[in-house]
């Protein structure tokens, strides 16, 4: 695929068509903080949610999910279980899923399996830039859920992860970055607002999840789910006056962004 600008914006304009047609149901393997909200995001876009999260039903789900999430933010023994269970099943059923390797890097629980669930070798492990160092086994992570580290940093980084398991990382910062080793995508829209809204980072990892069930070009699906999501923020920063009115403007921009929004706004390079 010739990867230019013009045929990424019109594949991402298809690809939010195609996830609004067939509403791809996305199991979410997340942290307690951000369940709402990750839920919210995918029915705003069109997609379908559900947080099958506990051991015995994440396997048996997985296999019949469109796509799946497997987020590090809050991994209690019983989710830890639940999450290997999904991602067996997922391998097995080839559906595929996202890595979400929160605050790894100095934590000594999720760190180990953040490891364990790189080498299982998910579709997509997107993170901030601290995070994608981490995981790749280097540095010490960032501040908590807070990157320490810039995305010019971790892009290197990014396309060796890429190139060792054989997937798609992106990196979530000013500028998104999104690699498969082999070609490197940025994309340059998103708002700061984005950033003081719990869960802003989180829900975006399902919505990639939503975008790789429609297609199997992985780095074409996340670029676009990178675009929709960060287009649909700058709509929604537009509309706010600060983190309270943003988050529920974010999740009315969802709904409403079309291919006009992205044909306009879209900086993808």
């Amino acid at each position: 695929m010739l990867r230019t600008p013009k045929n990424l914006t019109d594949f991402t304009c298809s690809a939010l068509d195609e996830v609004r047609d067939h509403a791809p149901l996305v199991q979410c393997i997340t942290n307690s903080v951000v369940v709402n909200f990750t839920a919210n995001a995918l029915l705003a876009l069109g997609a379908s949610a559900a947080m099958v999260d506990i051991p015995d039903e994440a396997g048996p789900f997985a296999r019949v999910a469109s796509g799946l999430l497997v987020n590090l933010g809050t991994p209690a023994a019983e989710s830890r279980e639940a999450m290997l269970e999904a991602v067996a099943a997922a391998n097995d059923a080839k559906t595929p899923w996202v890595l979400d390797p929160v605050a790894v890097g100095s934590l000594p629980v999720r760190t180990p399996l953040g490891y364990t669930l790189r080498d299982l070798r998910p579709s997509i492990v997107r993170g901030n830039a601290s995070e994608i160092i981490a995981a790749m086994g280097s540095g010490s992570g960032g501040r908590g859920v807070d990157a320490s580290d810039g995305v010019d940093e971790a892009e290197p980084v990014a396309r060796a992860l890429a190139a060792k398991t054989g997937r798609v990382v992106a990196i979530s910062g000013p500028v998104d970055v999104v690699t498969d080793g082999r070609d490197t995508i940025r994309i340059a829209n998103g708002d700061a607002l984005l950033t003081k809204v719990t869960g802003g980072g989180c829900a975006l990892g399902a919505v990639m999840a939503a975008f790789a069930a429609v297609d199997d070009d992985r780095l074409a699906t996340t670029v676009a789910a990178a675009t929709v999501y960060t287009v649909a923020a700058e709509l929604a920063a537009s509309r706010s006056v600060g983190p309270g009115s943003f988050a529920a403007n974010f999740l009315d921009a969802l709904a409403a962004v079309d291919a006009d929004d992205i044909r306009r706004m879209a900086a993808i390079a």
